[in-house]
């Protein structure tokens, strides 16, 4: 009986753990798509990793780096990265990762940051070197043509 009034116990005390590890974890997530939020508009530079210009790759280490959560500084060195996410349970914060602009590559050649999965309607942030979409912008995930040049979504933030 006292073993059991212990586990108990302890059992209450890990699952509270978890559960403020999974607040802090939500408030991180609302932390990162703020800030990355406010650089909309930065224009593309390629190579750029600071607010003078972004290349994808250097918009998405800039805004984790704010946060001290390490990441690469290219998309290739994305490959083996994070925890990979079903693209339809990916969440505010993960990482989703592209083909370059040839889709017949299927290697890293874009990244962005997931803002929101609302009922499968995806939007995610980063930046550009589209002459229609130049610099950091949002991007709805299924009306675009980066379906064809999807790799898969990862979660660096566990």
């Amino acid at each position: 009986m006292k073993w059991s009034i212990i586990l108990f116990l302890s059992g209450l005390f890990f699952s509270s753990s978890k559960l403020y590890a999974g607040d802090h974890s939500e408030n991180l997530r609302d932390s990162i798509i703020q800030f990355a939020q406010k650089q909309i508009g930065i224009s593309y530079q390629y190579g750029g990793s600071s607010p003078k210009g972004f290349d994808c790759s250097g918009f998405v280490h800039y805004v984790f780096n704010r946060f001290n959560i390490p990441t690469p500084r290219t998309s290739g060195g994305y490959k083996n990265e994070g925890i990979e996410t079903a693209l339809k349970s990916c969440r505010k914060g993960d990482v989703i990762l592209f083909t370059g602009t040839d889709s017949n590559v299927k290697t890293i050649g874009h990244v962005g940051i997931i803002l929101e999965n609302k009922d499968g309607e995806i939007n995610f942030i980063h930046s550009s070197s589209s002459k229609k979409h130049y610099g950091v912008t949002v991007t709805r995930y299924n009306n675009s043509g980066y379906v064809k040049r999807f790799i898969k979504v990862i979660n660096i933030l566990t």
